[in-house]
């Protein structure tokens, strides 16, 4: 090869170099290819092409969907409510809902439900494509559920269609939406949306709305007033200001200021006369007729089920149609209400004593073989109270939740903190305020009356008995928070905001809790670590939608092992501990009393072979939410749990087991573990509980009384302070600088 071609070869080298440079980054000229292919103006090309047949879609189906005729059926149905029997409890009764024309709402209150549920209804066409657009992207990239239904849909949904969120019922809706919005007046429109909607409380309609919530007709309502009606609409059952939780609260009140400061923004509302407006509560809720008495509160109970169960919106539930069979037997519910009228009402003086005023009751009772909620007690009524206090979340379970720690203490084969396996018969010290030991959190709390148990050491199942605060703190710390709280859930608490989660305190019970759930915890004990789930409703029926029951007998929680030497000795507190107020020849119970801080509630939690049942008592003062004590009812001292709860749990679980052939717990399992001999000395050293074996025991063999031995409470030599109160974690003396304790 010649020079010249030398050079010719070399430029042309140098020009394929970027090429060729592209291609050592691993781009095939078929990649290249591909990417000649898919070009913006193709991308942007099939986008439109898309929109286009989609808009082409939307205009056929215009044609091709008729308006149809109202859903008058579901507007005019009832629910039917019975019991196990079949025997009818009650009917939900017809719609309560009044149409009123446009007319009589209030202009500003008009504006308010505008403002905050379609800003843009007087000028778009009945749907808001932005807005639909906005809500696709918010759910897609996690900002929130899909949104952007205007006043004209949620009439259209409400009037012609069902609440269900499928694809097929949404373009429905979008298409009769432009038809409705074409055929009528925007006034009119309103009005329908105002008189078809669910604004809770058995309301249909804002008339019903306005009675049902301020007690007046909707032309008296106010501003504040339809504000809140407005914000209501949302969640009708989580924002009601009679039954709403702290978060529901907070929620409501931020739609309700939404509403107000969006009619600013419209200049609907001048700011200076936004600044004046506040909130203005609702009335109480009074019960529909036909709801008095417990039968409000169970059928609260069976709606919340279904709900749970189906994904239904309360206005969905509502529509009717429904025939729901309770698991309530009669008699047994009969007994429940009667022992709660018989220990407790008939003792208070709620007119003239302001400690009574406060007290509230809440119960429920399970089969533990089935999980059937056989009978359940909400209060006295839904006009003085509305919502449930069997259902109640906002008060805490006390004491028992120890026997959940010691459940978690035996499943996970822990020790204490001298490395001796926990078991009933394990030693612990059971001195009041003492320092709990191997905690990052400072932990010293209070025995009832500031007893001193032992001397100092006892036995678990002696502490379980008298319900020693130290020993159970001390306990959880050598198990470990994060393993009991695992443990409580698999038995069946919920895991709501507030759980203590690495705090030794847990072991006091300070999370929140309701009767159903710790009826769930305790049958799954007596039905030997099988987890039971309580339910309320046998069986549901619906011409257009199915029911699946709850799974209320599964698979193991815990061990049986476990479950049975948890029994075991819970039928030591009955027998010999604070539960003995509830034994009788009638039948074989286990139970652990539980009384919160403050004695603003108090718990017997307690089962037979047959039958479990939860007794609670609340300190509410009345016409708020506010937690206050139950020290004075009925004019008597402290209120726990071995007092009026455990009173009523005895004389309705006789009436319940009456000429039932009860029998005794097979606890064949159960493994109390090696006798531990306590003993002095003169040196303490580092550790919390320490004990030379001596001969084992059986399984089978009663820890001997507590009452009868050293292992029974000495009064603290110092002056106790409240002996309702724990201490404040934060104030308890470091662990590491207290003298250590121990046995030689």
């Amino acid at each position: 090869m010649g020079r010249a071609e030398a050079r010719k070869a070399q430029q042309r080298s140098t020009r394929r170099a970027p090429r060729g440079r592209a291609t050592g980054k691993g781009r095939t000229g078929k990649q290249a290819g591909i990417r000649r292919f898919f070009t913006w103006k193709k991308i942007l090309g099939a986008f439109f092409g898309m929109v286009l047949l989609g808009m082409g879609a939307l205009v056929a189906l215009y044609f091709y969907v008729d308006e149809p005729d109202p859903n008058a059926d579901a507007l005019t149905q009832s629910n039917v409510y019975k019991y196990a029997d079949g025997s009818i409890m009650a009917r939900d009764g017809k719609m309560n809902r009044e149409i009123v024309p446009i007319g009589r709402v209030p202009k500003e209150v008009q504006t308010g439900f505008i403002a905050i549920e379609n800003k843009s209804f007087y000028q778009d066409q009945g749907v808001d494509f932005l807005g639909i657009a906005r809500g696709l992207f918010n759910t897609v990239t996690g900002k929130g559920k899909a949104g952007g239904s205007t006043i004209t849909q949620q009439y259209v949904k409400n009037f012609y269609l069902n609440q269900d969120q499928t694809p097929t019922r949404k373009l429905k809706e979008l298409v009769i939406s432009l038809k409705v919005d074409q055929r009528m007046e925007k006034p009119d429109i309103l009005a329908g949306y105002l008189n078809t909607s669910y604004f809770g409380r058995g309301a249909y309609g804002i008339q019903a709305a306005a009675q049902a919530y301020y007690g007046v007709d909707v032309d008296k309502l106010t501003l504040e007033q339809g504000a809140y009606l407005a914000a209501v609409l949302q969640a009708p059952s989580d924002y009601d200001w009679a039954t709403a939780g702290p978060n529901g609260k907070r929620l409501v009140m931020v739609r309700f200021n939404g509403v107000l400061d969006n009619m600013v923004e419209m200049g609907a509302l001048d700011p200076a006369k936004r600044k004046e407006l506040k909130f203005q509560e609702p009335v109480k809720p009074k019960a529909a007729p036909g709801m008095e008495g417990q039968k409000g509160y169970l059928k609260q109970a069976a709606d919340a089920e279904l709900r749970r169960q189906t994904g239904m919106t309360a206005q969905m539930l509502q529509a009717g149609g429904w025939e729901i069979t309770l698991n309530i037997d009669p008699k047994k519910q009969a007994a429940l209400e009667k022992a709660v009228q018989d220990e407790l009402e008939s003792q208070l003086n709620r007119k003239d004593r302001p400690v009574d005023a406060a007290v509230q009751a809440g119960a429920t009772s399970v089969d533990p073989k089935t999980g059937a909620v056989v009978a359940m007690y909400g209060g006295t009524g839904l006009s003085d109270h509305w919502a449930s206090n069997a259902l109640r979340q906002d008060f805490q379970p006390g004491s028992t939740f120890k026997p959940i720690v010691l459940a978690s203490a035996l499943e996970n084969h822990a020790k204490t903190h001298d490395g001796k396996p926990i078991t009933p018969n394990a030693l612990y010290d059971g001195t009041s305020k003492r320092p709990v030991v191997g905690s990052d959190t400072p932990f010293a709390p209070q025995n009832q009356d500031n007893l001193n148990y032992g001397d100092p050491f006892l036995t678990v199942q002696a502490a379980t008995n008298s319900s020693v605060n130290s020993v159970y703190a001390q306990m959880i710390v050598d198990v470990g928070p994060p393993k009991v709280k695992k443990t409580a859930l698999q038995l069946g608490m919920k895991d709501r905001p507030g759980w203590p989660e690495d705090k030794p305190a847990m072991s006091l019970g300070t999370m929140s809790a309701n009767t159903l759930e710790m009826a769930g915890v305790y049958a799954t004990f007596d039905a030997h670590g099988k987890k039971i789930t309580p339910t309320i409703i046998k069986s549901a029926k619906h011409a257009d939608r199915d029911f699946k029951p709850v799974e209320s007998v599964g698979g193991q929680a815990i061990t049986r092992e476990t479950a049975d030497t948890v029994t075991k000795v819970l039928t030591g507190v009955v027998q010999d501990g604070s539960g003995k107020a509830v034994r009788s020849s009638a039948y074989e119970a286990a139970g652990k009393t539980g009384t919160t801080e403050s004695n603003v509630a108090a718990w017997f939690t307690a089962y037979t072979p047959e039958l479990v049942t939860v007794v609670a008592m609340f300190g509410e003062e009345p016409g708020t939410a506010k937690q206050t004590t139950l020290t004075g009812t009925a004019g008597g001292g402290r209120a726990g749990g071995s007092s009026f709860p455990a009173e009523i749990w005895k004389a309705y679980t006789l009436a319940a087991l009456k000429g039932v052939d009860t029998g005794e717990f097979d606890l064949s399992e159960a493994n109390m573990g090696p006798t531990m001999a306590p003993s002095r000395s003169s040196s303490p050293s580092s550790s919390t509980s320490a004990s030379t074996p001596s001969a084992p025991v059986s399984p089978s063999q009663n820890t001997p009384d507590p009452s009868k031995s050293s292992q029974g409470p000495s009064k603290s030599p110092s002056k106790s302070p409240d002996p309702s109160k724990s201490p404040d974690p934060s104030k308890s003396p470091d662990p590491s600088k207290s003298p250590p304790l121990t046995l030689p």
